[in-house]
């Protein structure tokens, strides 16, 4: 429910970021720095009282700390500049379809065991709904998937998978608000200098600004803080189909708030992902007694 939650916040971000841009002139790189900077600031407010206990916790696994940090910097963007040079359809078929492969890959190369059946059916679910949402949302005369935009889609996908696969390993020793801190803190230092080159400044007004504010807070602080809880909980590659909750949300509110038409594919490939999601919830609720057995029977 967590993670869900998160891809559905994700999900609302396109539409933030649609507006931010059109009314200030920001590129998207500066836009996602913004994002970050609002985000850190917020949870160093929130976190001010356990400040001592988030430079621990940067002490006890700075290689994590950082290199999840640095991962959320760079699939996000990555990910613009796949949009920018390939088109969305392309950058999200790729980027966010190629990482629960990979993770599913991964970690049965590390268990040695094949993935279990929902896995495998909730996985190629996901990424047909995936592939008919993003083909139904597809900007007319949009770049093909030649070239260097496929190339950054399939570096935002890898780097999504390995920062998913770090950050689900970091925290299961660093608490998910702290991580969230750290990490939003690190990515915004890391997009900076491509920020700055873009370019920061605006003429500001409250609409932006308000937007901005709910980016960082809302999209970014809690969402990453509840996608950290929930990565203690389950697999990285069911966390990123659940994720893929984003882009039905984005479609959704493309419909809603900017009159979009709803196309057939759109509703077939929502019926998907939302299929690919209920399968996982079922079988997560099928395995969640047996970390318990377990345990009972080694004590």
């Amino acid at each position: 429910m967590q993670v869900s939650i998160t891809g559905i916040l994700w999900g609302t971000t396109g539409v933030v970021v649609q507006v931010v841009a059109e009314r200030t002139g920001l590129g998207a790189l500066a836009i996602g720095f913004y994002r970050l900077v609002i985000a850190a600031a917020v949870l160093a407010v929130v976190g001010f009282p356990a400040r001592r206990r988030i430079l621990a916790a940067f002490r006890a696994a700075p290689a994590g700390v950082i290199a999840t940090g640095v991962g959320l910097a760079a699939y996000q963007g990555l990910y613009f500049l796949a949009v920018r040079m390939g088109g969305v359809s392309i950058a999200t078929v790729v980027s966010l379809g190629i990482a629960p492969v990979l993770l599913s890959a991964g970690e049965s190369l590390r268990s040695r065991q094949r993935p279990s059946t929902p896995a495998l059916v909730a996985s190629g679910a996901a990424i047909g709904g995936l592939i008919l949402i993003a083909g139904a949302t597809a900007e007319p005369g949009a770049a093909t998937a030649a070239g260097l935009g496929l190339i950054t889609a399939i570096g935002s996908g890898i780097v999504y998978a390995v920062s998913t696969a770090v950050s689900r390993h970091t925290t299961q020793g660093v608490e998910p608000l702290t991580l969230t801190t750290l990490s939003c803190a690190i990515g915004a230092v890391t997009i900076l200098p491509f920020a700055a080159v873009e370019g920061l400044t605006f003429a500001p007004s409250v609409t932006p600004i308000a937007l901005l504010v709910y980016a960082g807070a809302i999209t970014t602080a809690l969402a990453y803080a509840l996608f950290y809880m929930g990565l203690r909980h389950i697999s990285g590659s069911v966390a990123v189909v659940v994720t893929l909750l984003e882009p039905l949300t984005a479609a959704l509110l493309a419909v809603l708030l900017i009159d979009e038409p709803l196309a057939l594919s759109t509703i077939c490939g929502g019926i998907l992902l939302l299929g690919a999601v209920a399968t996982l919830y079922l079988n997560t609720g099928d395995q969640a007694e047996q970390p318990v057995e377990a345990a009972e029977s080694r004590g």
